[in-house]
């Protein structure tokens, strides 16, 4: 009815010029009248200003784009680097071209590489996704010079909010509050200490043309700043070739909390409510939510409206993200714009059932935006947790690099990857996996959906970040809402130094228990089940299995007999008695596959692997690496002798792999405890490696630039 209803060229002029009053137009169906569909409807009817759009990225957010645009009936294509040709947003791709080597220096951030594969391709608009080029002004305006559409905004909006001085002073002239801090460039080390003097600590010390965490240090002292200054630069220069550093006050304890804006080139701005960020790691976000638990009406529809107002003054059009610190008292402070998508983007399309790539195309195209204020409301809660290819027992994340053998996405939830089995995650981008985000009624629901969306990820082959997302949604104060940026500082100590493996209740230490025994001894299950479907054999099955983590290994030492074993009809599962120690009988089904769901209150579990001593079994989010044997080759290792162990605290190993970016010492140098001797680049963030005892560098075993494999010995120590 409504396709009918718009035949004639004079009619789709009315709609477009109308289009903010399309809610009420006699013309539109009763049924969709103020709806986003119906205006999805007119806009997927109005002839586009492209059909061909090139994808500058890659990953989960190539594929994001790559989906809706497909949606729309716009053809795409994919770029990649020379470790990127079988990744999955190639395959996805319409089309696909080379751009250039590994580095992204030579690909996904080589302008010149990304205006020729448009031209080749016959692309005529490109979406940069995060990352990269994507608040390059430079690059838009190449774009421009060649003709070719940035879905994103304009060049002048992108150069004054990814500027963190300009940004600042352009807010505060919009009447927005900023935070307290230098209203300049930092010269120096020198000038840095000075300005610190008079700003007074902690201060933040960060990029000027920063963004996603990079370039960004906290100071609490002289020492610190120092150090964070020569870092922050060293960051900066690397990740965006620039090293101008700005000082601002550090707001202790703030909450993260950003606005989703759009603008269209009609001049029309909205927001769509906000989005809470503050669980991060090193200023980089690992859980995010909207709504926020902590804001109420009057406190988002002010941040909201100087969103709005920022928009505004800047002519901005597209999505965008306005982000605030907000303190205990509801007091905001401007922290920046980003002027392009964020990662967390899909929380909001869950809340509100608007599609930003589609809204950000649409606009691309000069169309005005599908939506007006009004429009919006906001439908249960939704959560998003990064799978980071990370060990999170190390800083809350040091990279982690590998091939991806078992991958198996949970069902349920919104899963936004950027991998496929047999994938490579390499040293040269950015370790985010995939997002998973999980949208139901309230925030308790939606917490728990997480939780099990968590429990049911399966992902080999790297180490990943999964137990620290699921203990953080697990612990009483996350749930209670009871949250800021310096949550997982305060948790879990600074750089995570607390965190260990979650404490397994009794149920659940039977579970893991009977878990274990079972997949350990399924060769000798397969072979009772030849004999008949139930063996009830006075001789157990008798084992001893040792569980880690415990300082007194005896304390995780248990006898376990098995009985009364029953393959349970038609399925991959059976059932049997278990006897821990001398505690009674208990009953248990259990699965023959890699997920297992069973116990009385259906506990799940991943079997991993199994090993001539054991098997690993991952649970609750961690990998028990499970020492199982028989009684009587247990009782026989007390004979066999073990190798001496010799002190490593006067190396220092590569905790990831990377690249040696830099040597902060030489080889006969005294140094003392905990003196940054050298600094590893990895997924685009350094680190800095501390001497662990005082003494004399012995040897350097590597130069900068050399490539570095994990826990290879850096430098030794005499």
């Amino acid at each position: 009815m409504l396709l009918k209803t718009l035949t004639t060229h004079k009619q789709w002029r009315l709609w477009r010029v109308n289009y903010h009053t399309i809610g009420n137009h006699t013309n539109t169906p009763p049924s969709l009248r103020g709806s986003y569909a119906a205006k999805r409807a007119i806009n997927a009817k109005i002839k586009p200003r492209f059909d061909k759009l090139l994808i500058a990225n890659r990953g989960e957010i190539a594929c994001r784009i790559i989906n809706t645009a497909r949606a729309m009936g716009i053809r795409t294509v994919a770029v990649f680097s020379d470790i990127d040709s079988n990744s999955k947003h190639v395959k996805m791709a319409d089309e696909s071209i080379h751009i250039g080597g590994p580095k992204p220096s030579d690909s996904y951030m080589n302008i010149q590489s990304i205006i020729e594969a448009a031209k080749m391709t016959g692309a005529n608009a490109i979406h940069p996704g995060y990352g990269f080029l994507a608040e390059n002004y430079k690059f838009v305006e190449l774009l421009n010079q060649n003709n070719l559409i940035f879905v994103g905004p304009s060049s002048d909006s992108i150069a004054k909010m990814g500027d963190k001085l300009k940004s600042k002073q352009v807010a505060m002239a919009a009447g927005i509050r900023t935070i307290p801090g230098f209203d300049g460039i930092i010269q120096n080390v020198n000038h840095c200490l000075e300005i610190a003097q008079i700003i007074g600590y902690p201060i933040m010390i960060k990029a000027s043309a920063g963004g996603g965490g990079r370039g960004m240090r906290i100071a609490h002292n002289e020492k610190e700043a120092s150090e964070g200054y020569e870092l922050a630069a060293a960051e900066a220069q690397i990740a965006f070739g620039d090293n101008r550093i700005l000082l601002e006050k550090h707001i202790t304890n703030p909450r993260h909390i950003e606005i989703q804006v759009l603008g269209d080139q009609l001049g029309n701005a909205i927001h769509l409510g906000e989005r809470e960020c503050s669980i991060q790691r090193r200023h980089q976000k690992i859980i995010e939510e909207a709504p926020s638990s902590f804001l109420d009406e009057s406190t988002r529809s002010l941040m909201g409206s100087q969103a709005v107002a920022l928009c505004k003054k800047i002519n901005y059009h597209s999505a965008g993200t306005v982000e605030f610190l907000v303190d205990s008292e509801k007091n905001f402070y401007f922290l920046e714009m980003n002027t392009r998508l964020q990662v967390e983007h899909p929380l909001t399309e869950c809340i509100t059932g608007i599609d930003l790539v589609e809204a950000m195309l649409l606009v691309a195209q000069g169309q005005p935006l599908p939506v007006s204020q009004n429009d919006i409301s906001f439908k249960g809660w939704a959560i998003e947790t990064r799978i980071y290819a990370e060990d999170p027992f190390k800083n809350f994340g040091t990279p982690s690099t590998g091939r991806i053998y078992k991958y198996v996405e949970p069902t349920n939830v919104r899963c936004d990857s950027g991998v496929l089995e047999g994938d490579l995650i390499s040293i040269y981008y950015d370790p985010l996996i995939a997002k998973v985000i999980s949208h139901d009624v309230d925030r308790k629901s939606t917490i728990q959906k997480t939780i099990n969306a968590l429990d049911s990820y399966i992902l080999r082959g790297v180490t990943h970040n999964i137990p620290l997302l699921r203990d953080v949604l697990t612990r009483e104060d996350f749930q209670s809402g009871e949250i800021n940026t310096e949550y997982l500082n305060r948790t879990y100590g600074q750089d995570g130094r607390k965190f260990t493996r979650y404490n397994l209740t009794l149920e659940e230490k039977q579970a893991l228990i009977a878990n274990g025994v079972a997949m350990f001894t399924k060769e000798e299950v397969r072979r009772r089940f030849h004999q008949g479907p139930t063996i009830n054999d006075s001789e157990s099955i008798k084992v001893v299995i040792e569980l880690p983590g415990g300082n007194d290994q005896n304390r995780n030492q248990y006898h376990v007999l098995i009985r009364n074993i029953e393959k349970i009809k038609n399925t991959e599962e059976f059932s049997l008695e278990l006897k821990i120690d001398d505690n009674d009988w208990f009953g248990y089904s259990i699965s023959t596959q890699g997920l297992i769901i069973n116990g009385p209150t259906d506990i799940v579990m991943q079997f991993a692997y199994k090993k001539p001593d054991g098997v690993g079994i991952i649970f609750k989010g961690a990998l028990y690496d499970l020492k199982i044997l028989s009684k009587v080759a247990h009782d026989l290792m007390q004979y066999v002798t073990t190798k001496s162990t010799h002190s490593i605290s006067k190396e220092v190993r590569a905790p990831m792999p990377g690249l040696m970016k830099n040597i902060l010492c030489k080889e006969g140098q005294v140094v003392h405890d905990g003196e940054v001797l050298c600094i590893i680049e990895a997924m685009k963030m350094q680190n800095s490696m501390n001497a662990s005892t005082a003494g004399r560098i012995k040897k350097i075993n590597f130069s900068i630039g050399d490539r570095i494999a994990e826990d290879d010995v850096l430098i030794e120590i005499e």
